[in-house]
């Protein structure tokens, strides 16, 4: 399995609670109808937290701004990955997605790649 990890920024005209209910109401679904057609196997939000705690944590180490969230996407492999996107059906779920992203997700500040995990601690 490789993972797609996709830290996310929103949009400068949202807020951080206005952006994580359209990710987990508007777009999550859109992900799932589509999500044979792209080989996604398992997508996961990870909503950042509105805590003092991360300021805290932010500044004791001179970090930037924090994400609004990650989205975590498996695949089987790469090459099904690549090849989902080959089809008409891969294609055109990609493209809806991209354009729904652009309603809320600051896509210049929001960096995506391909990982592999390693689990050090706890289940794999």
């Amino acid at each position: 399995m490789i993972k797609l990890v996709f830290p996310l920024h929103r949009l400068p005209a949202l807020s951080r609670e206005e952006f994580q209910a359209y990710w987990r109401e508007t777009h999550a679904p859109l992900v799932a109808k589509h999500a044979g057609a792209l080989g996604i196997e398992r997508y996961i939000q990870v909503h950042t937290a509105t805590t003092p705690i991360n300021d805290g944590l932010r500044a004791s180490r001179g970090g930037p701004e924090p994400y609004d969230g990650i989205a975590e996407l498996w695949f089987e492999s790469e090459a099904a990955l690549a090849a989902s996107m080959q089809t008409p059906e891969g294609a055109a779920a990609g493209r809806a997605l991209l354009e729904d992203e652009r309603r809320f997700i600051d896509l210049e500040r929001s960096p995506l790649w391909i990982a592999e995990e390693h689990v050090i601690v706890g289940d794999g």
